[in-house]
């Protein structure tokens, strides 16, 4: 195994090469308001909340931004609903390969090179994007956060050649198609003395991605023995990006080729101890995300995989079912049948008495092919051959086991003798009957009877199911409308102080791994007692409304202005350093002290008092950090209408009193 390397550790003439590609005019880049954002993030002093506000200059991109923060998951955030979480929970190099990424996509969906297929390549990269996103948080040494751009950058080499020498790459590509086991990197090497991977990898280098994504994308095609040492970030983002590409091949192939390309799906998550239900899970996740992506993006994605209940296709509608015969029983008595084994023997004496009791069958020559047709027709009941051509009965069984749609069918294995060992593997692999060649026609019959009895109480149960699910998706909205409205001040709207404590706890875990400042406001109205007592509480709501109205034209957008309780308010103010927390708070002071609160002969105008405090080495955990900010309330309730602070802040110059 070799050790992890990037493309920085090419050689000159590498190196060389590198640069003269990035140095021509159709090397694809950033445009417009992408590249004034990229530019904005080299710069060491920009920000969360500048970059944030660059960002809501693009509707659109705010939108996508917001929307990859929330496919990461983490403990120490909720859900990401303003573009400053968003960039916090992101970080500034996953932003600015997003930026890229995004930027890429919109400009470049279509090219010069005939052969090079655009929208394939971005719906491909659409679908890596998010598988890796979503397996990212189990695997070792791969930061979530930066998955996703990780995933649609990881082959943006093969676009950077299509763009560079559009009619160079188009032939290579044509003459891939004629020798289909020649391997793209090669060919690309000796035309162009560079690969796409190289190319790749030093697109993300620049946008500032972690090195095991780097490093496992310019190590992509080569060998697994010669990857990376086993365990290493680079060793597991590699595997990631391989399982990524072969159900980004899946999802994008049409729905007739999907076949060939699945048993190396399940090959690859079994590498990776991702069992096959699970790994089916996370494939049908990804094809639901596709399609939405899809859809936002405009991404073309064709008729997507449904994995849900097929695996390998997309589920079809059930088949139709016979028309009535003269002589035979209701429709609710007629199965879809699926009879796997050698013509002479099994096909011919059971298809014909199946079909003439009205069933709706269909035959399959060998077991390969009867798993084909199970996972594609979901019969009710089949038959199968223990010793079934290509895989027999019992492996058969076996396999299907391993799908929820392979579960549901009744299986009724077929054996040329009454053997007692044969029959305990039947049932071992997963078998629901054993019935013993020539089978008499009425034990046939009761044995079917017995399957269909079955196959009823399964759809029963579906129905079951499916009808929990439903309501469990209306209590579901019932329970988050029951908590907004147990985290909301029913008088000013405003979060109230359980809400408030939770959002702190979240900024507080957030600042401290981002290392950036995090400050709080205790703010106390004055005078409202007064207010209740000679003109009423009525007078009272008033103020509170008027005075929180104020407050929010005065905060920025990031701020989260909450009402903790009678005339107090709590306001957090995240990545804000004291100074900055202080002329915040003097122009809400300021705001207030303008409003008419009670007219009249006995006029009264607003006034608060505003306690200020920032996280620092001092201030161990949030609750220590509020008891700063009530104590600098505190002191400026002495004089009223004021802000103060008890932490030093030489720059801050408070209205004099």
């Amino acid at each position: 195994m070799t050790s992890e390397k990037t493309h920085s550790e090419l050689d000159f003439t590498g190196r060389t090469r590198l640069e003269e590609i990035k140095a021509m005019e159709a090397y694809p880049l950033p445009k417009g308001a992408a590249l004034a954002l990229v530019r904005l993030t080299q710069r060491e002093s920009t920000s969360l909340a500048v970059l944030a506000h660059a960002i809501k200059a693009d509707p659109a991109f705010s939108v996508q931004v917001i929307k990859v923060a929330n496919g990461v998951g983490g403990a120490d955030h909720g859900p990401v609903i303003s573009l400053r979480d968003a960039v916090n929970v992101l970080g500034v190099p996953a932003v600015r390969a997003l930026a890229t990424g995004f930027s890429l996509l919109a400009n470049y969906r279509s090219g010069p090179c005939r052969n090079f297929d655009y929208p394939r390549y971005w719906s491909q990269a659409l679908v890596r994007a998010l598988t890796l996103q979503m397996l990212a948080p189990a695997c070792e040494g791969c930061p979530p956060a930066d998955a996703f751009s990780a995933g649609l950058l990881a082959r943006s080499g093969e676009l950077v050649l299509a763009s560079v020498f559009p009619q160079q790459y188009s032939d290579l590509l044509q003459h891939r198609c004629a020798a289909p086991g020649a391997r793209l990197q090669d060919l690309e090497q000796e035309a162009f003395a560079i690969t796409h991977a190289t190319i790749a990898a030093s697109m993300m280098q620049d946008c500032g991605l972690p090195v095991a994504y780097v490093a496992a994308v310019d190590g992509f095609d080569l060998p697994e023995s010669q990857a990376y040492p086993e365990g290493s970030g680079s060793y597991n983002a590699r595997n990631m990006l391989v399982l990524a590409d072969q159900i980004a091949d899946i999802c994008v192939a049409p729905p007739g080729e999907r076949r060939a390309l699945t048993p190396r799906l399940f090959q690859l998550g079994a590498r990776r101890s991702l069992p096959a239900e699970a790994l089916i899970a996370q494939c049908d996740r990804v094809a639901h995300e596709w399609r939405e992506w899809g859809a936002l993006l405009g991404v073309e994605t064709g008729p997507a995989p449904h994995f849900e209940e097929a695996p390998e296709f997309q589920q079809p509608a059930p088949a139709p079912v016979a028309p009535a015969v003269s002589g035979v029983g209701t429709a609710s008595d007629r199965m879809c049948i699926l009879v796997v084994g050698d013509q002479a023997r099994v096909r011919n004496p059971l298809c014909g008495a199946l079909t003439a009791a009205g069933h709706q069958v269909f035959e399959a020559a060998d077991g390969r092919q009867g798993l084909a047709m199970a996972v594609e027709l979901q019969p009710q009941i089949m038959l199968v051959d223990a010793q079934a051509a290509a895989l027999d009965g019992l492996e058969l069984t076996r396999t299907l086991r391993q799908f929820k749609a392979g579960r549901s069918i009744y299986v009724m294995v077929l054996a040329a003798r009454d053997d007692d060992a044969e029959l305990v593997r039947a049932f071992e692999a997963g078998a629901d009957d054993f019935l013993c060649l020539p089978a008499p026609p009425r034990v046939l019959a009761a044995r079917l009877s017995a399957g269909q009895r079955v196959a009823k109480l399964q759809e029963e149960l579906a129905r079951d199911q499916e009808e929990i699910r439903r309501i469990s998706a209306e209590l579901s909205v019932s329970n988050q409308q029951l908590q907004d409205v147990g985290m909301t001040d029913l008088l000013t709207g405003c979060p109230n102080r359980r809400c408030a404590m939770d959002r702190i706890q979240q900024e507080w875990a957030m600042a401290t791994r981002s290392q950036r400042p995090l400050s709080c406001m205790v703010v106390d109205i004055d005078n409202l007692k007064q207010v209740n007592d000679v003109h009423g509480h009525v007078a009272g709501d008033m103020v509170l409304k008027l005075v929180a109205s104020a407050f929010k034209d005065e905060m920025r957008a990031q701020d989260v202005l909450a009402r903790s309780g009678g005339d107090e308010f709590l306001v957090i103010c995240p990545d804000t350093t004291l100074q900055a927390a202080l002329a915040c708070a003097e122009r809400m002071r300021a705001a207030v002290e303008t409003l008419p609160i009670v007219g009249g002969a006995q006029s009264l105008r607003g006034s608060v008092s505003i306690g200020v405090a920032v996280r620092d080495a001092s201030v161990a955990d949030p609750d220590a950090l509020i008891r700063l900010a009530d104590q600098g309330a505190y002191l400026a309730k002495r004089s009223r209408n004021t802000v103060a602070t008890v932490q030093s802040s030489p720059a801050f110059s408070p209205r004099p009193v």
